[in-house]
């Protein structure tokens, strides 16, 4: 289970840091926040597609890389 997984440096995507996973023979969950400045799902999204049934996707809308949301969003972070 990948709480924010670190993709990338901030302001630096890539996938470098993913390439260890397609190693991994277990069942890999992941929960990232859709505002994530450590793994934009726009890098991320072909990492998750790529390792297939083994990983699992689950966005938190407008969270960050803390799931901290912002406050115009009308909710908080509890």
């Amino acid at each position: 289970m990948f709480f924010g997984f670190p993709l990338h440096p901030a302001g630096k995507p890539s996938s470098e840091r993913a390439t260890h996973l397609a190693r991994i023979g277990l069942p890999m969950l992941f929960l990232q926040g859709t505002r994530d400045a450590l793994a934009e799902p726009a890098q991320l999204g072909p990492v998750i597609r790529k390792l297939g049934r083994r990983a699992t996707l689950i966005e938190v809308d407008g969270a960050d890389h803390s799931f901290h949301v912002p406050a115009r969003s009308g909710r908080s972070d509890a």
